[in-house]
């Protein structure tokens, strides 16, 4: 048996602001935006080199805008994807060394909570 989770759905009050958060300033790509019935939009984006992807919408699900925490995106290199992410006028906090992994956070515009986390990738020894 194979499992995976591909998507998971963040709650927000304006889609289309959360999207332009999305897509402009963390540079997620935008896989579709469609209305499948009519009040039910999936706006479906997936962060740059990942597997999975974050779903925004109408009329999918009943999870109060904002309450989401804890989603981890993960990079290899911290300084460098913090830099990128501020140039984009991302709200990135410094990142802060917990135990020897690197961790910053941001909150989008309705307050859904996130961590960036460095794990470097592993040499041929590791």
């Amino acid at each position: 048996m194979e499992l995976r989770l591909e998507v998971v759905q963040v709650p927000v009050s304006d889609v289309d602001r959360a999207k332009a958060f999305y897509t402009d300033q963390l540079g997620f790509v935008l896989d579709h935006d469609v209305e499948h019935i009519p009040g039910m939009r999936v706006v479906q984006l997936t962060p740059p080199g990942s597997a999975a992807s974050i779903v925004i919408g109408t009329g999918m699900n009943g999870m109060v805008p904002g309450s989401l925490e804890g989603l981890q995106l993960v990079v290899p290199d911290m300084a460098g994807a913090r830099s990128e992410l501020v140039g984009r006028g991302a709200p990135i906090s410094e990142a802060q060394d917990l135990g020897g992994f690197m961790f910053a956070h941001f909150s989008d515009p309705d307050g859904n909570r996130w961590v960036i986390q460095e794990i470097p990738p592993k040499g041929p020894s590791d």
